[in-house]
């Protein structure tokens, strides 16, 4: 049933997307970055030899909000860049990456300061605790620096993607009956 409300989750979060940037394509390029955490919070679980129950779970939750909210900067500023500045989209990914590379790094460090002391136990009840925090800190790490990579391609791609439904939909509209 966890597996079914995180779906449930992530189709509102795609649904908000929508809504925000009146495009059904582009939420894909910010939820492509939901991958890329999963798969470093479980090698930092690994690595520490913690055990995968509803804290792990929990600490998933946390880092998908805050991995989604770093794609949003990211991508957000490369399509306000095209709409309002009139930059092409290598132009706009490069300047995205270089000017909202700061808040999303500064987030990564001031959430892995602050699970730091709980991923090392101190506190009340680290056995609950750590697995959670040990999450966070290895998915926000690899996620980071993946989004800053991967998310500008993905951009490319569903942008392509996009701009070939319009060609094929204009063809379409053009076409006389």
């Amino acid at each position: 049933s966890f597996g079914t409300a995180m779906a449930v989750g992530i189709l509102c979060v795609y649904v908000v997307l929508v809504l925000l940037f009146h495009d059904f394509l582009q939420p894909v390029t910010i939820l492509g970055a939901l991958p890329l955490s999963v798969g470093g919070a479980l090698v930092a679980l690994l690595l520490t030899g913690g055990s995968f129950g509803m804290p792990a779970v929990i600490g998933i939750l946390m880092l998908m909000g805050i991995v989604t909210k770093n794609s949003i900067l990211l991508v957000e500023y490369a399509i306000m860049a095209r709409r309002e500045r009139g930059m092409s989209r290598w132009e706009a990914l490069l300047d995205a990456c270089h000017k909202r590379a700061r808040p999303i790094v500064m987030t990564t460090v001031a959430m892995g300061a602050g699970m730091f002391p709980i991923a090392i136990g101190l506190g009340t009840d680290p056995s609950f605790r750590a697995p959670m925090a040990i999450v966070v800190i290895g998915g926000l790490i690899t996620s980071t620096f993946l989004s800053l990579l991967v998310i500008p391609v993905v951009f490319t791609y569903v942008d392509d993607v996009r701009a070939w439904v319009l060609r094929r939909l204009h063809r379409q509209s053009a076409t006389p009956r």
